[in-house]
């Protein structure tokens, strides 16, 4: 049978049982659960994997994500990345589950770790870019020969010297054969580039004090989690992985940048500032988002009970405040008196 549906396709690249079901633990396709709840809901009640029941939702968007990733970008791995991280994205909202799933195909870059993130933060799904995604795109751009990035620790012989000719003014030679112990703490992230002209790009270097100064700026992610107490964000659970990344970042300034390069530097710093991320997408996308989110207001709508207003009789309602009746009667005889 021909893989057509996302679903399928998933399944082949992560297991090896049939994928001969139409739909995943027999649901019916008007029966498909269609929000964060019902994904969690389906799975327990039929005891079956929650990533599975997720994928059901997303297979109808499956010719997006084939017309999303690039040609040179195995499917299968996609897939098979996108599978792993659904567990804990299937309380994301439907929209921004698929809004990141689709800027990450776009860019061509695999959800695995390395490459990037689908991270969950609240009920949003957020794509992040990690520092071998950027890499990826520098060589993608045919001006990038060679990316260099790394971590100077307090073992390491080093030298700096700006104003030395390239590539004299940089030199690293990391203790390797010192027990990690041995090699101290980390104390300075750098970058370069060798252009595929022969150049070599300016070295970007950060001291653990730029970094910082970075994040307590510039991180709204690690600014959320540092006022909610959750301290999740990246900032907090991987702080080299982000020093290094930030180096990178910082090539853009003395590196020539593709296109596609700027692109993946707005759509970082929006997912860190919890806006919309698809800012290079085409308008269908957009409709694409809409689609998805009015799927699920109208599944969430269904399941709430509507409460009626009690009915009210018409032209009972008066105005000001009815009067005793024995002050009615002393009214009457009183104009008759006076008639």
């Amino acid at each position: 049978m021909s893989l057509s549906t996302l679903k399928d396709r998933v399944r082949a690249a992560t297991t090896e049982q049939p994928t001969a079901e139409a739909t995943v633990f027999g649901l019916a396709e008007d029966a498909k659960p269609s929000t964060p709840e019902q994904l969690h809901t389906s799975a327990q009640a039929e005891g079956g994997d929650i990533a599975d029941v997720a994928l059901n939702w997303l297979e109808r968007y499956g010719n997006e994500f084939t017309r999303a990733l690039p040609s040179h970008i195995d499917t299968g791995a996609f897939l098979a990345a996108v599978r792993a991280a659904l567990p804990g994205l299937v309380r994301c909202t439907p929209a921004s589950l698929l809004q990141a799933l689709l800027t990450c195909a776009r860019f061509g870059l695999i959800p695995d770790g390395r490459h990037a993130v689908i991270r969950r933060e609240g009920k949003q799904a957020v794509f992040v870019p990690m520092a071998q995604g950027y890499v990826e795109l520098m060589y993608r751009s045919g001006r990038v020969g060679s990316v260099h990035v790394g971590m100077i620790h307090e073992g390491d012989e080093w030298n700096f010297e700006p104003t030395a000719p390239a590539p004299l003014d940089f030199t690293h030679r990391p203790a390797l054969t010192l027990p990690k112990k041995d090699r101290g703490e980390a104390i300075l992230a750098y970058a370069f580039c060798w252009m595929a002209s022969g150049a070599r790009s300016q070295v970007v270097i950060l001291t653990r004090e730029d970094a910082e100064a970075i994040r307590d700026e510039y991180s709204q992610a690690y600014q959320r989690a540092q006022e909610s107490g959750a301290n999740d964000s990246f900032w907090h659970t991987d702080f080299d992985a982000m020093w290094k990344k930030s180096g990178l970042r910082r090539l853009h300034k003395v590196v020539p940048m593709s296109a596609e390069l700027v692109a993946l530097l707005k759509a970082d710093e929006a997912g860190d500032a919890g806006q919309v991320q698809v800012v290079h997408a085409p308008v269908e996308e957009m409709h694409l988002l809409a689609d998805a989110e009015r799927a699920s207001e109208h599944a969430e709508a269904s399941q709430v009970a509507t409460v009626r207003p009690l009915p009210v009789k018409l032209g009972t309602a008066r105005r000001g405040r009815s009067k005793p009746k024995k002050d009615r009667a002393a009214g009457r005889a009183a104009r008759r008196r006076a008639a």
